[in-house]
């Protein structure tokens, strides 16, 4: 069963995604608090360049909710039984880079979210429904090589990683140590040759 709603205030009858343990969903008022307070913890924003200030952080939920509206797809708001941990979903990459145009899969978690496997998980939910609903014929993934937790993530996914891929970020100033990022991909047809599926039930 998916885990009980801990957030009452939220509107989870609109679209979202369940799994056994986690509800995706879209985000409320409620999010911004702790969402500021994962943005700005430097354990997790470790592999980033800069922690998010409080202002940075209500933006970038601004800026999600404004890609659901424009794309049908985004980042889902990630609730556990013990409420909001973070987030995972799609992002259309908005950068020039030689794979794009793409659609990036990513995810977020707070520190006391991590080890459960939470963003495996909810990932797998979100590639059923980028492959199905959204009609994607591939998602890549990306992050910086130090950042061994995300990319254990991607491999547990069975996404794959071909270094002729890997690139400098351009939003990230040159000779700065996180400019050079790995890029891993997964296409529709490997994903249902897979028969990978995670996700419980769907909501719109």
């Amino acid at each position: 069963m998916a885990p009980p709603y801990a957030n009452a205030t939220c509107d989870h009858a609109s679209m979202q995604l369940v799994t056994d343990r986690l509800v995706l969903r879209r985000f409320c008022d409620a999010d911004l608090e702790p969402f500021a307070a994962m943005n700005a913890d430097p354990a997790v924003m470790e592999h980033f360049v800069a922690p998010l200030t409080r202002a940075e952080s209500d933006g970038f939920v601004a800026a999600i909710e404004r890609a659901f509206a424009r794309d049908g797809f985004g980042l889902w708001a990630v609730e556990a039984a013990t409420g909001f941990v973070g987030f995972v979903g799609l992002n259309r990459v908005r950068f020039t880079a030689p794979f794009v145009p793409a659609v990036e899969v990513g995810w977020r978690l707070a520190q006391d979210a991590w080890g459960h496997g939470y963003a495996t998980e909810a990932a797998t939910a979100v590639l059923d429904d980028a492959f199905g609903r959204v009609g994607l014929s591939e998602v890549v993934s990306f992050t910086i090589p130090a950042n061994v937790r995300s990319v254990a993530v991607m491999e547990r996914l069975g996404m794959t990683h071909d270094p002729a891929d890997d690139f400098d970020h351009p939003r990230v100033m040159i000779g700065h140590p996180h400019r050079r990022h790995v890029l891993y991909r997964m296409s529709k047809r490997r994903w249902i040759a897979a028969g990978r599926a995670g996700t419980r039930g769907t909501g719109t």
